[in-house]
């Protein structure tokens, strides 16, 4: 009866913990997070579905998704595909987010089982409700990243691994060898520090009783190894060499160790003083905000500690103690924790703050298993202090209110731990509601979308909830704006649009403000003629047109201003002329083959009131035709405000601002 109540409460806790990550991830991250990696494997997870380890885009340098590696014409994803196969298995069952609900259950339920394989059923039980009321848990559990659902296996690996040593069953010792297996195959250098404590007490039931352990040992190892070679022939498959790993083939410096250091920026020179401060700030960080009760939580871990220490640390006890150690000095090592904080010296700065630190996630095992056996101790000893001083009822008054205030202060401390959390996320969800809003009305035809890079030459960052089918062949195909002609020839009949935000990409800090999903006409002919229309309001002093390409520019002061004036460019093969009222004769510009010829119409209303509309025109020439595309329209307050974060967003625009463009064919 016993054991039936104890299955019955874990499976209670690992339900509650589902309900909690499904409201989490579809109302605090429906758009995914501010960590880009998730849409690095929510599209490996769409080529696993179709049976594709890589991508061929139609066309060169537009369609190469976040994380991805180019090797000739193919694409492939710097990351392992064990955690995308786990978020596949979810779209077969239903969507992709029933995965994380699953992972979290199983999480919980597993540490309830090593815990209870280490301990007992009681501290088993309360170490599953200690890691359900941690941040890093709830958050990390909550997002397609591989920290989750690689504990997950860790921790299949350790439950079979105890289990099989306390019953010596060859099966369970092959269970934890897969699962090791294939924890290495997801990440293996984290495989490798949360097992490492498992191989020291390996060693030593083998020293202790070679005959009885060796053939349990031998099967867990077979198994783990096969998972190490199936790791070295998807690189092979992948990079052709099975020693290297394919996130090596993306940024051969983001890997262990010390000295140059970089994924795509600059880098840095990671020495061991960097390294011991960086790791000393996310150990702080996952002490303090990340686990259940913050720092309270820490100390009654600690106690728990001394508990087990004074009872007598047992082997198994051992390797949870062991863990503490191979994780948080392994993780030295590695200089993405210092890449996580951001600024150093500034409070609050990198993914540390949103998502915490996910590269410690397996420290929430011994975190929770001493913090369960401290807690459970105190309880002991306040139920024998108040029994011992006070009468039977007085006895339980007080220890009830013990408990009462014991559970209020932590519950608090870790609510308001949660509560910033979720708000620092739910922060960057409502700018991208701005963003994505657009898309909540169109386009409902087989279209293309443009998308802006302000992160570089990627699709999927920032724009990861905007993926393309692995054939690039869905309803929707996303591309960067690079190209635009080479993928209007490639989908010639579908409709073309372009995404363009107002504000500088920020999402921390409510920014872009508002975003636009704008129709883009493709027009050829000998010639091409855009007409422009723009508001200038009364108290400008003067307008100033100016057309640039890459081989020149023009500007002309217009002598007569009206409310709404009118321009005209005309682009012919090897040059553009600008016409309009007050433009007396314009010399043409040259342009290149391939140009983005830019019109810029400058109202000067004086310091601080001036502005201008910006209008960029992608042209291309082939000697007989003249070809272009709709322009990039922006209305800037400054210089440093055009380039792409300044879109001219109709609804948005003040009284008597305005722009209005027409593209046609003019033949000669």
């Amino acid at each position: 009866m016993r054991r039936r109540t104890w299955r019955l409460a874990v499976a209670v806790i690992a339900f509650a913990g589902a309900i909690a990550i499904w409201l989490l991830e579809t109302r605090t991250f429906p758009y995914l997070s501010v960590n880009h990696d998730e849409g690095v494997y929510l599209q490996q997870a769409a080529m696993l579905l179709d049976g594709q380890l890589f991508v061929r885009p139609p066309v060169e340098d537009v369609f190469r998704p976040w994380f991805f590696v180019e090797d000739g014409d193919r694409l492939y994803p710097k990351y392992a595909p064990v955690p995308a196969a786990m978020f596949a298995l979810g779209e077969l069952v239903g969507g992709y987010r029933l995965a994380l609900p699953g992972v979290g259950a199983a999480i919980l339920a597993l540490v309830a089982l090593v815990v209870r394989e280490v301990f007992d059923r009681r501290t088993g039980f309360a170490a599953a409700v200690i890691v359900l009321c941690s941040p890093l848990f709830l958050i990390e559990a909550a997002v397609f990243l591989p920290y989750a659902p690689t504990a997950m296996l860790n921790l299949t690996f350790a439950f079979s691994y105890l289990r099989a040593d306390r019953t010596d069953d060859r099966r369970w010792a092959g269970v934890a060898g897969v699962a090791i297996g294939l924890a290495f195959f997801s990440r293996p250098y984290t495989a490798v520090l949360f097992a490492a404590p498992f191989v020291v007490h390996a060693c030593w039931t083998l020293w202790r009783d070679l005959r009885g352990a060796l053939s349990r040992q031998i099967a867990t190892a077979t198994l783990g190894v096969a998972g190490v070679g199936l790791a070295l022939a998807y690189n092979a498959t992948v990079t052709g060499s099975p020693l290297v790993f394919p996130y090596e083939a993306f940024a051969p410096l983001d890997g262990l160790g010390f000295g140059r250091r970089q994924l795509l920026g600059p880098g840095t020179e990671y020495t061991v003083r960097l390294a011991l401060r960086s790791n000393a700030l996310v150990l702080t960080e996952f002490v303090t905000g990340w686990i259940a009760g913050g720092i309270f939580g820490a100390v009654v871990a600690a106690i728990g500690f001394g508990v087990a220490v004074r009872r007598g640390l047992s082997p198994r006890a051992g390797i949870l103690a062991g863990q503490i150690l191979t994780i948080s000095v392994g993780n030295v090592y590695f200089w993405g924790n210092y890449n996580l904080l951001g600024d150093l010296d500034r409070a609050g700065d990198g993914l540390i703050a949103t998502h915490g630190p996910y590269y410690h996630f397996d420290l929430l095992l011994p975190f929770a298993a001493f913090a369960a056996v401290g807690a459970l101790a105190l309880v002991a000893v306040a139920r024998r202090t108040a029994t011992r001083n006070l009468t039977p009822r007085a006895a339980r008054v007080t220890f009830v209110a013990a408990l009462l205030v014991s559970a209020l202060a932590l519950g608090g401390a870790t609510a308001v731990n949660v509560d910033q959390k979720i708000d620092r996320n739910a922060a960057v969800t409502d700018t991208y509601e701005r963003v994505y809003e657009p898309f909540e009305d169109g386009p409902t035809e087989r279209s293309i979308v443009f998308l802006p890079t302000p992160y570089g030459d990627w699709l999927a960052h920032p724009f990861q909830a905007l993926r393309n089918d692995p054939d690039f062949d869905g309803r929707t195909v996303y591309a960067m704006d690079e190209r635009p002609f080479a993928v209007f020839d490639e989908y010639s009949d579908r409709s073309l649009y372009r995404l363009a935000y107002r504000g500088t990409w920020a999402p921390h800090d409510g920014s872009p403000r508002t975003a636009r999903l704008q129709p883009v006409e493709h027009t050829a002919g000998s010639a091409v003629e855009l007409n422009a229309s723009v508001g200038v309001p009364s108290a400008a002093e003067s307008v100033t047109v100016t057309v640039t390409t890459a081989e020149g520019s023009s500007t002309h002061v217009l002598e007569n201003t009206a409310t709404e004036t009118t321009v005209r460019l005309t682009a012919t093969d090897g040059a553009v002329q600008l016409h309009g009222t007050g433009i007396e004769t314009a010399e043409p510009v040259r342009i290149a083959d391939r140009d983005d010829v830019v019109l810029d119409v400058f109202a000067d209303r004086g310091p601080g009131s001036s502005f201008s509309y910006r209008l960029e025109v992608p042209i291309r020439t082939d000697g007989e035709t003249v070809r272009a595309l709709t322009p990039r329209v922006e209305r800037c307050s400054g210089i440093r405000d055009c380039g792409g974060e300044a879109a001219y967003i109709p609804e948005q625009s003040p009284d008597g601002v305005f722009i209005r463009t027409e593209l046609a064919a003019v033949e000669e």
